[in-house]
């Protein structure tokens, strides 16, 4: 009788699942105990979350801190008004939107007529963004180049030869592995001249590709210069301490990541 009642238990168990620990039902290791032990199953959102400047965070897949409701409304009134900076006497400004800004910008930098550059974000909803609120795609803002240039020397027109000639217009929110909304195409503009502009050269432009052209093209917002670590990036030598030539005319091949 005692080994009848000691087989008969195990069975009684496995068939009762409200009453058992091994229950399929009821798996011993339930997910709801899963952030008692955060080594062995790390948030996934934690292990995708880049240092500053990791390669995650250039694919777009920073942290997700932001989000537009929870932006206060004076802050997102100060990021969606116009860019108020002044470009130098005789100089203007407009902005571009064509990836990566390490290479966008030592294109423009080779541009005789241009005088300065500056990577940044604009675009967005949020006052005052950092660089993982730009690549956490929450915030809506744009690595963008603002060029300063002297008309007398550089036609509008060269300019946006540089910036049709850089990326590739027709690829939504991407170029290349650069893949999140900070990475569109796009042309900001100051001034309706610099609009009309901008619209005839994209219609040019689409004939010549016969594929559709996602670019936007919008008035120039304000502008807020990134962290000194990415201006100049690859003039500077980039991670890997090889410069590359900011020197006027220059056509050597950018490498992006140099």
């Amino acid at each position: 009788m005692f080994l009848l009642r000691t087989t008969a238990a195990p069975l009684s168990l496995l068939l009762t699942p409200s009453s058992s620990p091994l229950s399929l039902s009821k798996p011993s290791l339930s997910l709801s105990k899963l952030p008692i032990h955060p080594p062995s199953f790390p948030h996934p959102t934690r292990r995708l979350s880049p240092p500053k400047m990791s390669w995650l965070g250039k694919l777009g897949f920073g942290a997700r801190s932001t989000t537009e409701s929870s932006v206060d409304p004076a802050s997102s009134a100060i990021a969606q008004g116009p860019d108020d900076d002044v470009p130098a006497p005789g100089q203007m400004f407009v902005q571009f939107g064509a990836g990566c800004f390490w290479g966008v910008e030592l294109a423009f930098q080779r541009v005789p007529g241009v005088s300065r550059t500056e990577v940044g974000y604009s675009q967005g909803f949020l006052h005052e963004p950092s660089y993982s609120d730009a690549c956490s795609g929450t915030t809506n803002h744009s690595e963008v180049v603002r060029v300063q240039y002297d008309p007398k020397e550089c036609s509008f027109e060269t300019l946006l030869d540089v910036f049709w000639a850089r990326h590739d217009p027709t690829t939504l929110n991407r170029q290349g592995n650069d893949v999140g909304t900070q990475y569109r195409s796009g042309i900001y503009f100051y001034t309706p001249e610099q609009e009309k502009a901008a619209l005839e050269s994209k219609d040019r432009q689409q004939e010549i590709l016969n594929r559709k052209i996602v670019t936007e093209i919008l008035p120039a917002k304000k502008f807020y210069r990134a962290e000194e670590y990415h201006q100049q990036y690859l003039a500077k030598g980039g991670r890997f301490g090889f410069q590359q030539s900011a020197e006027k005319g220059c056509n050597d091949p950018i490498r992006c990541y140099g």
